[in-house]
This record gives structure tokens, C-alpha cells and sequence, in this order.
């Protein structure tokens, strides 16, 4: 059985926010690793104008240098998404696409909200009637049924996997796929139907997906359409971790200490709502890596107890 490493606090996502909790997470002695792919922080391709002391700064540099200092005060970064989360006792484990268990004593969430949708006929006027953007949420719907993934990311191959337990069968359409070797791999092994190169043309059906229609003209039959175009979003963590979300049912929803609904949970950046600013998520970043740090410290304490002498 493999080991399974433990740290003070697990961070997802590789953004501004992230990397900010991680600085001061790390900043406080409390051990730390970080998950996520600093290309896919939407502040990799910005130029920034607006934040104190950067002007006309590239993205892609502050968040290498932000990278670099996080490193310096003693933070593991692993350039990975997570595949899965659950809660165990006081500790939440944590599943890589390279299949690697971690645990942590507090979670920090930075992924941001961003939903990509295809834009295609049907997507808006299905939605809820077999168009989802959410597999944990609502995977369990289309038990026995023919249902298809689109996303080329962590969170289609995952869910392409996951569904397998519970569909007749499982297409995943992608452009390319863009996930760890390891992941990959499991995917081509298992019975997932691959289309790979391929472009969405329309999602077909009068009040209810029928099928998924190819730019080459090929028509999947399907009575679910799952769009998951990035790493876990907000409705994914909240359905798998039990939080609340905030009146708009868009974001997580956290106190004055960035902490969530569910003990040891804290959040910072896009994921908790407007202004979608950096400035705003390098100050949540902030609270939420020092309180996720102090809350892992007690719980350490509390199990453990003090220290002899």
C-alpha cells in the first residue's frame, strides 16, 4: 500500500490567491504543498496595470517569482490537479491525476469559478435537461445511461472515469489532452470511448438531450452532456465537501478568517465572489494560508498534545 504523505495545509490552485495562502502558510512553519498548474491561472496571460507597485507587469512573471518565493519559505508545489477530495476524520485526502494520496489538516481553495462553455446550439436551452457542467453533482442521474464528457483537462478525465461506475457508457470529446502522463494512461486503459481532435457542433434534443453532434458530422447518441473544460470548480468542491455556497449559488461562502462551512475548509480568490480582482485574492490568499495554518497547528496540538519539557 502506498504511503500517503501528510501536511499542515494542501492548497489548490496555483493562482494569486494560492500562491499568497502558500507564502504565509509556509511563513508560519506549517507544512505545505500546493496542486495546480500555473498556466492555468487566468492572470498567466494578463499584463497588469492595476495592482500596487506593478505596472505593465506580465502575469506569467508575478506568478514565477510568487512561485519561487513560495518554494524559498519551504512550500512543495506539484504541478497536478486534484482528481478527488473526501473528508476523513480530521484530515481531507487528496488524489492526484498521477494517483498520489496526500492528506491534509486544513485545505486552502484557490482554484477560481471559471466554467467554460461551448457555446454551441442546445447548451443554453438543454441546460438541466441532460447539459451539466457539474459530474459529482449530478453523474448519479444518468445511471445505465449513454452520457459524454467534453473537456480535454483533469476534471473531464476524471469524471470520464468516475462515470464509468455508474453510465452504460462514456465518450470524452477533446481538442487534446491535456493531463499527466499517468492519467492519461489509465484513461486509454480503461473503457472510456476517446474521440480526440474533435470539435462540438451542437448538443441535439427538444426537451431533453438526445445526442451530441460533431464538427465531422458524427452523432454520439447520449442522454447526458457533461462540460468540464478545467480542474474542479466551485459546484464540484461544494458537492463533494459538503459547503455552503452564497446566495448566488456561484461561490463558496466564508467568514471574515476565509473560513468555509466545513471546519478545517478555507477560501480565497475568484471562488469566493466579486470583485474578480488580483488585489482582492493576494489579500484573501493572505488570511486564508495564515488561518489554515493556525487551525492545522491546534489540530496538531490537540491530537498530539504538548511537547515534554
Amino acid at each position: 500500500m502506498p504511503q500517503v504523505s501528510m501536511y499542515d495545509v494542501v492548497i489548490l490552485g496555483c493562482g494569486p490567491a494560492g500562491i499568497q495562502a502558500a507564502i504565509h502558510a509556509s511563513r508560519k512553519k506549517a507544512s505545505v504543498l500546493m496542486l495546480g498548474r500555473v498556466n492555468k491561472s487566468s492572470l498567466f496571460w494578463a499584463h497588469v496595470e492595476n495592482f500596487l507597485g506593478m505596472f505593465k507587469t506580465s502575469g506569467e512573471d508575478m506568478l514565477r517569482t510568487g512561485l519561487s518565493q513560495a518554494r524559498s519559505f519551504g512550500a512543495e508545489i506539484l504541478e497536478e490537479d486534484a482528481l478527488g477530495i473526501t473528508h476523513q476524520g480530521r484530515c481531507f485526502e487528496i488524489v492526484t491525476e498521477s494517483e498520489r494520496t496526500v492528506c491534509a489538516r486544513a485545505l486552502v481553495l484557490a482554484t477560481g469559478t471559471t466554467r467554460n462553455k461551448l457555446g454551441v446550439p442546445g447548451e443554453k436551452e438543454l441546460l438541466g435537461r441532460g447539459v451539466s457542467y457539474c459530474v459529482d453533482c449530478d453523474g448519479g442521474f444518468f445511471r445505465g445511461e449513454d452520457v459524454v464528457i467534453v473537456g480535454g483537462q483533469s476534471a473531464a478525465a476524471g469524471g470520464a472515469l468516475n462515470l464509468l461506475h455508474l453510465a452504460k457508457t462514456v465518450h470524452l470529446v477533446c481538442e487534446s489532452l491535456d493531463v499527466s502522463p499517468a492519467l492519461q494512461a489509465k484513461l486509454r486503459e480503461s473503457g472510456v470511448v476517446l474521440h480526440e481532435n474533435a470539435k462540438i457542433k451542437a448538443i441535439l434534443g427538444e426537451n431533453q438531450v438526445q445526442g451530441l453532434e460533431l464538427a465531422d458530422g458524427l452523432v454520439l447518441p447520449v442522454a447526458g452532456v457533461f462540460i468540464e473544460q478545467g480542474a474542479k470548480g466551485v459546484l464540484e468542491l461544494a458537492s463533494t465537501l459538503g459547503l455552503s455556497l452564497d446566495e448566488s449559488m456561484k461561490y463558496i461562502e466564508t467568514d471574515k478568517a476565509q473560513a468555509a462551512s466545513v471546519p478545517g475548509v478555507f477560501a480565497a480568490g475568484d471562488i469566493c465572489g466579486p470583485p474578480l480582482q488580483m488585489a482582492k485574492a493576494v489579500g484573501e490568499g493572505c488570511v486564508a494560508g495564515t488561518m489554515a495554518a493556525t487551525y492545522a497547528k491546534n489540530l496538531k496540538l490537540a491530537q498530539e498534545g504538548p511537547a515534554e519539557g
